[in-house]
């Protein structure tokens, strides 16, 4: 390679090591900042073309993004999320009932509303449980951070890197996720309460008693228009499903039914400006921002040379599993899919190598604090409050509890291909 071919790779360095120590002398560096610095550099140094960057960006994603945002921001604003949060959790009764709860229904749940959206909903519920309940924040933060996770593996739209899975070609993405990746997440999800039981035993035994969370009064008109718009969401998906299978040829995009999703908030609510204003630009720049840096490091050969160094089978199922694990702690996951989907689209991909690499890349999140966006996103918030979770205390629970899911989903694959 040559010398100038280097210059991307140690500019993704340079921001993935700003990530990862997130302050520079007094200066605190935010994810999106870094991430941003990245893309100017490659695109001043001349590493890429302001063409093949603004080509680079994948505009579904975007626009994917945007819309779930406006939903989100909509159902947090208007109450309704904390409406919810109460109706779930106020059946616990005691730390075992109460975190198969965050577990399954907020994992679940991430898997439609996307798993970033529920760390930004989730956190402050967390704490709140926490204090009035005296039960340990760090269980509770673990938990909400493994759940939504985990439960986003299931779909397409449960997080950023399987919505660029499923905008590969894959012709109906909910019937396949379903397919290959429902019932190992369900058990990777029996998995993680049985890991956050060993890890966290002494804080199992409290009893809960949960009024609701928060007194602020709901915005009863705006609830109702983001009712619509979550209804919109889900039949739509359904939509989807069935022309995946009678009707193929129709193209009905995850970025337009998010986009269809957001319309009666853009439409309807006199809070239309305030809940555009607030949704999480910096996250849309960071996407940005990273499709223009990935495109740098493809278009180096440096990351395909590696592999081929490296003398493996980056088709082979458990092969994909192991780099999606690996190297998602090293650059992130949605980084990595994006790095590693062109190499499995020239070799001619198949559902199962696909499902592999969504499964791979996405329970890598659960290993370490820089392996998906929602963990920094749980940990920013919650230091805002005065809690945190460390680099070692979360890798103490992840690294097993990633090993054994690992191990879930290549049964399964392994049993379906």
């Amino acid at each position: 390679m040559a010398i100038t071919s280097w210059i991307p790779v140690i500019v993704l360095a340079i921001v993935f090591s700003m990530i990862a120590i997130r302050k520079i002398g007094n200066v605190r560096v935010k994810i999106w900042q870094a991430m941003t610095i990245g893309a100017i550099a490659v695109l001043l140094t001349g590493q890429i073309s302001p063409f093949d960057a603004l080509s680079s960006i994948n505009i579904d994603v975007m626009l994917f993004l945007f819309g779930m945002f406006v939903v989100g921001e909509a159902m947090q604003r208007s109450g309704y999320l904390n409406i919810l949060s109460f109706k779930l959790f106020h059946h616990a009764k005691n730390a075992n009932h109460l975190v198969l709860l965050i577990l399954f229904p907020i994992g679940l749940l991430s898997a439609i509303l996307m798993n970033d959206t529920l760390a930004i909903i989730g956190t402050p519920v967390m704490l709140s449980i926490s204090k009035r309940q005296n039960i340990s924040s760090k269980l509770l933060l673990m938990a909400l951070a493994v759940a939504v996770t985990t439960g986003s593996v299931l779909s397409p739209i449960g997080n950023p890197q399987n919505l660029l899975i499923a905008s590969s070609g894959i012709t109906n993405p909910f019937v396949s996720f379903l397919q290959y990746l429902f019932l190992p997440t369900l058990v990777s999800l029996a998995v993680a309460f049985l890991i956050l039981k060993i890890f966290y035993r002494k804080h199992f035994k409290s009893e809960v008693v949960l009024e609701n969370f928060d007194t602020s009064t709901p915005d009863d008109g705006l609830i109702k228009i983001a009712k619509l718009s979550l209804g919109l969401l889900v039949i739509l998906i359904v939509v989807k499903i069935i022309l995946g299978i009678v009707a193929p040829w129709i193209d009905l995009r995850l970025s337009y039914i998010a986009l269809i999703a957001s319309v009666p908030i853009l439409l309807l609510s006199n809070q239309r400006v305030k809940i555009v204003k607030s949704i999480d630009w910096s996250t849309l720049l960071f996407f940005a921002s990273m499709f223009v840096l990935m495109a740098s490091v493809w278009l180096s050969g440096f990351f395909q040379e590696l592999l081929i160094n490296l003398s493996l089978d980056v088709t082979s199922i458990p092969i994909i599993m192991i780099i999606g694990v690996s190297f998602s702690q090293l650059i992130s996951n949605v980084p990595l899919v994006a790095l590693y989907l062109p190499l499995l689209t020239i070799s001619g991909s198949t559902i199962p190598q696909l499902m592999a690499l969504a499964a791979g890349s996405t329970i890598a999140g659960n290993m370490l604090i820089l392996g998906a966006a929602s963990n920094v996103i749980i940990i920013q918030n919650a230091e805002k409050h005065g809690e945190t979770l460390s680099f070692l205390e979360f890798a103490k629970v992840g690294i097993p509890l990633v090993g054994l899911q690992t191990l879930v989903y290549l049964l399964f694959l392994g049993t379906l291909v």
